[in-house]
């Protein structure tokens, strides 16, 4: 089984545009979430080289030469351990600002997202089986592996997003959230930022999230990412002028074997600190496996709060009685010295 999934995680990366590239995105300490209010200075910790410009996008519809004064974009990507979510913080002077419709007339940032590198297409109208009813495509198959998200910028008396896709309740709470801050109106020129996060679904169904399964994050994955900026610079137009894209390959918007790789990063200034976490075995014999957490420690002491100790990194122990007991580890390394109690988070009968 393991070689299955190593060959599955090879294939779906080989298969990903730009093979050459691995992007980057920024690990957030626990204790520094960003805040969804479309400010930057949650952001002001990123270094820049995580920073994804213009000089990494082609327009791939158009083949529009690039002009800064005309528009001119930056990205960052991060994430939290713990939470499978990706942050983004999207910065961009356009010339003219297109916002005034109700439908898809719109400047848009559109971001796919495939968590688990399943690859291959994800929207109805590129359904392997051609003789497929598109109408029960949509409701089987449409965004269910991996996800777009068309964000309007600005949205102008509208949702912030449309998913294109069967699970419009992705951008919602706790799922999702975006903030903007910006001073211009339709038609005009300027910066507008925006800060948004969207969680990666492994399977999103249409029937909502009780049936659905979202992608688990950790240190080093790579998943699949790309996105596009679609810019409008004519009211009247009837599509846009520019398809600005990541990928490089237009159909990254409905095949995800088209986007490219992003890998979750580890903290950049990891922090010397105490932590654990703990299995009860066998609750009858109150068997409990403990496990050490901690970031750079070479020397350890556990106190079980029992009257016993062990200096073992992963011990096993064996209480002798029921109760709630205050368990400690002591840890010490290159960096320093630390400790972390956690109180009657084991409990024993």
């Amino acid at each position: 089984m393991r070689c299955c999934l190593l060959l599955i995680v090879a294939f779906g990366l080989a298969a990903l545009e730009r093979p050459e590239t691995n992007f980057r995105v920024f690990q957030f300490p626990a204790n520094r979430i960003p805040r969804i209010d479309g400010k930057t200075a949650d952001w002001a910790m990123v270094p820049e080289s995580y920073s994804i410009g213009m000089d990494q996008l082609q327009d791939t519809v158009n083949h529009t030469p690039m002009n800064r004064k005309d528009l001119d974009v930056k990205v960052k990507v991060g994430w939290v351990k713990g939470l499978n979510r990706l942050y983004f913080l999207y910065e961009a002077y356009d010339n003219y600002w297109d916002f005034r419709h109700p439908d898809l007339h719109n400047d848009i940032f559109e971001v796919v997202v495939d968590g688990d590198l399943s690859g291959g297409p994800f929207i109805k109208q590129m359904h392997p089986v051609k003789t497929y009813d598109p109408n029960e495509a949509h409701f089987t198959f449409h965004g269910v592996h991996a996800q777009n998200y068309h964000i309007f910028t600005p949205a102008d008396h509208k949702d912030w997003a449309m998913v294109w896709g069967c699970q419009p309740w992705i951008k919602n709470l706790p799922y999702a959230n975006a903030a903007y801050d910006y001073n211009f109106k339709h038609g005009e020129s300027g910066k507008l930022t925006l800060e948004f996060y969207i969680t990666p679904f492994d399977y999103a169904a249409y029937e909502g999230p009780e049936r659905s399964v979202e992608s688990k994050l950790w240190e080093n994955k790579k998943i699949g990412l790309s996105w596009s900026v679609l810019d409008y610079d004519d009211d009247q137009a009837k599509t846009y002028r520019g398809f600005w894209n990541l990928s490089h390959k237009t159909s990254m918007y409905g095949n995800a074997s088209d986007l490219v790789a992003f890998q979750l990063m580890p903290l950049e200034q990891p922090v010397f600190d105490a932590d654990w976490s703990f299995t009860v075995l066998d609750m009858d014999r109150r068997q409990v496996a403990f496990h050490d957490d901690s970031r750079g420690a070479a020397q350890w002491k556990w106190e079980f709060g029992d009257g016993k100790t062990s200096a073992e990194q992963h011990p096993v122990h064996r209480y002798e009685k029921p109760g709630e007991y205050v368990v400690t580890l002591y840890v010490e390394g290159p960096a320093g010295k630390s400790r972390r109690t956690k109180v009657w988070d084991v409990v024993l009968r």
